[in-house]
């Protein structure tokens, strides 16, 4: 009896500890053709990642772990460089203006597709959701892996480019002449009118209407936020899951495309299925990574009900002997 007792402190630490240090893994694609700097931003008093931005070159991924109860943000940042004289690193979108790689508490820059995370929130969900309401600057696509919810877990994105369908009043040039259109600003950005921005005697739901510009924006991507007050079509959830983000997840969508080089136009292309409006797609992550942060989830998950098992069992014997 005294081997058991001495044992159970433990087992029981052991599971304590295996339970606090439960995370979520966001595992970042660059499917783009070209490089892509991610940026991280953590909510208001919640602590940082590990980084808070770094580069992605071409067909790379990066994991990054996020503790329980994590929110924040994720973007891209395009046209990226380092002064040779200065040293200040500054990207043509999505800048944080950090003047360096790291965002070190900095958010995005306007125009920027946006990924948007609150884990472990109300009933134990966590809340995500892809936002174009900063605007566009890269396609971008957010898969759930090994997650389950009696609410909406699914994919949802922009897959699509529209840098090549916005409308002339809200395009971003790049510095380059080549560059063509490198970002598409939402219209509260371009104008700063309280009805696009939903401030002002617009700040309600009922006050705040879609505008022709948003309409744009959730034509091309019907499960992205358009703009601030989008939360029935835009809002999804999981519990217990881990994601992937993919930039560019249909080739040649991006800057390349908007400056109208080769693009494939085929109707059963995969932004077809995404827009309109089942998100079927999944096919512009690789699925070897997918399956990985899939069975790392579960190998995770089976060894914490594991130990809880052994730490019950040793736990009744305490009582019989």
């Amino acid at each position: 009896m005294n081997y058991i007792t001495l044992l159970f402190p433990f087992l029981l630490t052991l599971h304590l500890s295996v339970v606090g240090v439960i995370s979520t893994t966001f595992t970042m694609v660059n499917k783009c053709e070209y490089t892509v700097w991610p940026g991280i931003l953590s909510n208001a008093g919640v602590p940082p990642l590990s980084t808070t931005g770094f580069v992605l070159q071409t067909g790379e991924s990066t994991t990054i772990t996020a503790p329980t109860s994590w929110g924040g943000r994720f973007w891209g940042r395009t046209h990226c460089s380092q002064d040779s004289t200065t040293g200040i690193f500054s990207c043509v979108t999505g800048d944080c203006g950090s003047g360096k790689i790291q965002c070190s508490g900095n958010g995005a820059t306007p125009p920027t597709t946006l990924a948007e995370f609150t884990l472990d929130g109300a009933g134990g969900l966590d809340f995500f959701d892809v936002s174009l309401v900063d605007g566009y600057n890269v396609a971008m696509l957010v898969v759930p892996n090994g997650g389950s919810s009696a609410g909406k877990c699914s994919s949802t994105g922009c897959i699509g480019d529209l840098n090549g369908a916005c409308p002339s009043e809200l395009k971003v040039m790049g510095v380059d002449e080549n560059e063509g259109v490198v970002a598409c600003m939402s219209a509260c950005e371009a104008f700063g009118s309280p009805q696009y921005c939903c401030s002002g005697a617009y700040s309600t739901p009922d006050t705040c209407k879609p505008s022709s510009y948003s309409q744009v924006f959730k034509t091309a991507c019907p499960r992205a936020y358009s703009y601030a007050y989008d939360d029935k079509t835009s809002t999804f959830t999981c519990q217990n899951a881990d994601y992937t983000i993919t930039f560019c997840p249909v080739p040649n969508t991006g800057q390349k495309a908007s400056q109208g080089q080769s693009t494939n136009q085929g109707s059963s292309s995969p932004s077809t299925q995404l827009n309109n409006g089942t998100m079927v797609y999944v096919g512009g992550v690789d699925q070897s990574e997918i399956s990985w942060a899939t069975c790392a989830h579960v190998f995770q998950s089976h060894a914490i009900v594991g130990i809880m098992s052994i730490t019950m069992v040793i736990w009744h014997l305490c009582h019989f002997f």
